[in-house]
């Protein structure tokens, strides 16, 4: 028999300058797992927050029924130990817990000493004493299939072995409910498989999962969709009944190309490389470990490529080589713009070249600046802008945000929009300077469907009116854009 765990009841949610919850009713009851479905902005992530109790709300109330199940007094109890969050960005801190780790930690030898390894990160996790501990450290190391990275710095882990650990850290809580921020994206098509058989598991364990998702991503797990739109929830129904296509259809597409080819013509003349880049049997170990081994890549002016490769496969430091992040750079064989690397370039005459997004880079871009500062900061490679903004550099960051369709969040500061368009705001980073190459690092991520294919199709007209280079890396076959015509896929640091 079912009964009432957790209950919102007419919630509602101020953001600076938006009402994003008005009046809203959500319950979730026991053997029930839930999906929270609906375009990008709607409030699905900040929904999960609200339920673990994370977002102070300016109206309506929270309940949490299960607190009157449990043979403790309520005063005692604090709620959060039943609940356990896993977003989208980590808060990763250094050993000592005074600091932030930083963007290039994972790729400068000396200072990715000083974060935790995958396993230290774990046993600090505080576990849930009122209920039996099913997920120990050894099982959910198990389960995520972390064993082999127990003893690497967590700064040095790939995008998708972050996720792992985070719903790792989540899993050894024990908690009573389960929150999870789009678990799927950013992993290979065997992680995902996997990952439904998981959260059956999860659920056997006696924990009831809410997850933000696509309405195209469910789990087998699920049993219940919720779907939100403008502030409430319109549609609350089981999983069985719950048609996707209803509530995933893309709008038309219209892309103006007269402006895209006005904001790209700026420095078309200035891309005039023989080559992108040229690798030869590139090779980048850490201590005994190989992360790329005999790599052969050519880059031509004009190339299109896809960077395939499942999770950890050497894609994210293959990238730092290119982007000028990777100091074993110097030790390799690499011509970047015609310019063999070490030849008395500097890092910032390689970036002014590069046009770069990626998982990494919204994990620890700064967000207290204004969106068109940082779309402005794209000119200085500099993570925000930190010098006097320029009349025409800040309007042509405005154009671009028209182009993709994120122009109403001009004035916002990048920390009090949604995830989605704050991704779209980097994406806009990396095209404001029209360079010889993009390097875009599954950018899709956290898009609704009509926000990756417009997107793509962005991406598309941009190859077709410029000679661009392009390095395109996802693991979702359908978003690779049309204009991509070469591949190179990586399998433990070697080309397959």
């Amino acid at each position: 028999m079912k009964s009432a765990l957790l209950s919102a009841s007419n919630v509602n949610v101020k953001f600076p300058g938006n009402l994003l919850f008005n009046c809203l009713n959500f319950e979730l009851q026991s053997n029930e797992h839930w999906a929270i479905t609906g375009e990008s902005g709607a409030g699905k992530s900040v929904l999960l927050q609200v339920l673990a109790g994370n977002v102070g709300l300016n109206g309506g109330s929270l309940t949490y029924h299960f607190l009157k199940t449990i043979n403790i007094d309520e005063q005692k109890l604090n709620p959060n130990q039943f609940i356990a969050f896993a977003g989208s960005k980590h808060n990763f801190k250094n050993l000592s817990n005074t600091a932030d780790l930083y963007y290039q930690q994972r790729f400068n030898s000396s200072d990715s000493e000083d974060a935790l390894v995958v396993r230290d990160y774990l046993q600090i996790v505080k576990v849930n004493q009122h209920k039996p501990s099913y997920w120990t450290i050894d099982k959910a190391i198990d389960a995520l299939n972390l064993s082999h990275l127990a003893d690497k710095q967590i700064i040095k882990l790939s995008n998708g072995e972050t996720k792992r650990l985070m719903i790792a850290a989540a899993l050894i809580k024990n908690p009573l409910i389960l929150l999870l921020d789009n678990p799927m994206t950013g992993l290979d098509v065997n992680t995902r498989a996997y990952f439904n058989q998981l959260f059956n598991e999860i659920a056997a364990s006696g924990i009831n999962i809410i997850m933000a998702t696509s309405p195209r991503e469910l789990p087998d797990v699920i049993t219940n969709v919720a779907v939100l739109q403008n502030g409430q929830i319109i549609k609350s129904t089981d999983k069985e009944t719950f048609e996707a296509e209803g509530y995933s259809a893309v709008s038309e597409i219209n892309i103006d190309t007269g402006a895209l080819a006005k904001l790209t013509a700026n420095h078309a003349a200035e891309h005039l490389y023989k080559k992108i880049v040229d690798m030869k049997n590139v090779h980048i170990q850490y201590g005994d470990k190989v992360i790329l081994d005999g790599i052969n890549w050519q880059i031509n002016p004009g190339d299109r490529w896809a960077l395939l490769g499942p999770n950890g496969a050497g894609k994210s430091t293959l990238l730092s080589l290119i982007n000028g992040d990777n100091p074993q750079a110097y030790a390799n064989d690499i011509v970047l713009f015609d310019r063999k690397r070490g030849s008395g370039e500097s890092i910032w005459d390689i970036k002014s070249k590069i046009g770069f997004v990626s998982p990494e880079l919204y994990q620890y871009f700064p967000t207290d600046n204004s969106c068109l500062q940082v779309i402005e900061s794209g000119f200085y490679d500099t993570l925000g802008l930190f010098r006097p903004s320029v009349k025409s550099r800040s309007e042509l960051a405005l154009e671009w945000m028209k182009a993709l369709e994120v122009d109403k969040y001009a004035r916002h500061l990048l920390k009090n929009i949604p995830a989605s368009a704050q991704r779209l705001c980097l994406l806009a980073r990396a095209l404001i300077k029209n360079p010889a190459l993009l390097i875009f690092d599954e950018p899709c991520q956290g898009l609704d469907e009509h926000q990756q294919q417009h997107f793509k199709a962005i991406t598309d007209a941009v190859c077709r009116i410029s000679n661009v280079s392009l390095i395109y890396v996802t693991h979702y076959q359908h978003e690779i854009p049309d204009s991509v015509s070469k591949v190179l896929k990586l399998e433990k640091g070697k080309v397959v």
